[in-house]
């Protein structure tokens, strides 16, 4: 009977200690969301032609923890699930981005070959060329359409999951604002300070 006490003692501690380990690591976890949203969302609006001056490092950010030895990231703590979200988007993306650079190159070379052959023959064979014009304009507004979806689900999937990250392990909103830059997103209130955007998500509670 005298050893269920400090049985219960030492639980407690380890209890605790494990708690307050978990919630050290979610803050780590929430300080990369924030950073990954504001740099997701500058992306975003500089497709809609924005001029930002933000810049952050988040497609290695992930990588070049790992690579330090350091794990504590929302990725491999919190969830899982995020890491394969973010590297099948990020891949997409860079697909997009790499077939629209593709097509300006092939358009470039066909160029090429249109004015040799023009200025060899004396013929305008430029022209045809030219006629294809509208189809480059809309491989660009295609891919760009695309590539804002990718950053406005990724921005909201990380927005999301910073609200359920805070709820969880009772982490304060307002410490973890981030810079916004275009907007429209769900879950979150927006103030201006300055002459920057800053957002802070909603509590749980108040989408309901």
């Amino acid at each position: 009977m005298m050893r269920r006490p400090v049985g219960d003692s030492v639980e407690a501690a380890l209890d605790l200690d494990e708690k307050s380990v978990y919630s050290h690591i979610a803050k780590e976890s929430a300080e990369d969301i924030i950073r990954i949203i504001s740099s997701l969302d500058a992306e975003r609006a500089k497709l809609h032609g924005e001029v930002i001056y933000y810049r952050d490092d988040w497609d290695d950010l992930i990588r070049e923890r790992i690579a330090r030895g350091k794990r504590h990231t929302a990725f491999d703590f919190y969830n899982p699930v995020l890491f394969e979200v973010w590297e099948k988007k990020v891949k997409e993306a860079k697909e997009v981005k790499r077939r629209e650079k593709l097509a300006y190159v092939l358009f470039g070379v066909l160029a090429a070959i249109a004015l040799a052959i023009t200025f060899i023959t004396g013929k305008p064979y430029i022209i045809p060329l030219l006629a294809v014009t509208p189809l480059l304009l809309l491989v660009r507004d295609t891919s760009r359409e695309r590539l804002d979806l990718i950053y406005y689900e990724l921005t909201q999937f990380f927005i999301d999951e910073l609200r359920s990250l805070l709820g969880k392990y009772g982490l304060s909103r307002e410490d973890y604002r981030f810079k916004i830059f275009s907007g429209g997103y769900f879950g979150v209130r927006v103030e201006k300070r300055g002459t920057e955007l800053v957002a802070v998500v909603d509590s749980e509670k108040h989408l309901e």
